[in-house]
Order: structure tokens, then C-alpha cells, then sequence
């Protein structure tokens, strides 16, 4: 089984996100105001921006760090750059 540390936070960010998803559904149905549902629609998405962000560095940190073991110092910095560069995704 694959799973990390971080996981629990973003399983419960993404079902927060979901629940929030479909309370989005009904304020269309119930005609609210465009203005409205963009604001919620854009909460929806940053959270699930941020679990995907969440998700990525994790991978980086965990992962790759295991596969790619003990490195000279040089090797480690451009892995440390490739991983602070990940924070634009």
C-alpha cells in the first residue's frame, strides 16, 4: 500500500471539497447569483489546488528521495532547486 503521512489531510481536504462541490450544484439550481457561486467555485478550486500541491511535495520529498539516495552536495542542490521551483505548479 502507497501511502504517506500527508494523505489523511488531503483525503479529507478532497471530500470537503467534494461536499462543497455539491452544494455548488444546488445554489445553481436554486438560481443564486452568479456572483455567488463564482466565490464558492473558486474556494472549491484553491482547496483542490492545494491537496494536489500537497500531494506533489510529498511525492518529491518522499519518494524521489528513496529512489534516488545519498548524493554529492552539488546533486543535492539541484534537486533541492527542482523541488522549491514545484512550489509554482
Amino acid at each position: 500500500m502507497h501511502t504517506h503521512q500527508t494523505h489523511p489531510a488531503i483525503i479529507k481536504r478532497l471530500r470537503r471539497a467534494g461536499g462543497h462541490l455539491n452544494s455548488i450544484v444546488e445554489m445553481i439550481e436554486q438560481g443564486r447569483p452568479c456572483l455567488d457561486v463564482a466565490q464558492q467555485l473558486q474556494a472549491v478550486e484553491k482547496a483542490i489546488q492545494q491537496a494536489k500541491k500537497t500531494l506533489i511535495r510529498d511525492h518529491l520529498d518522499l519518494c524521489i528521495e528513496e529512489v534516488i539516495g545519498p548524493l554529492a552536495r552539488d546533486q543535492r542542490d539541484s534537486i533541492a532547486e527542482f523541488k522549491e521551483i514545484t512550489r509554482y505548479l
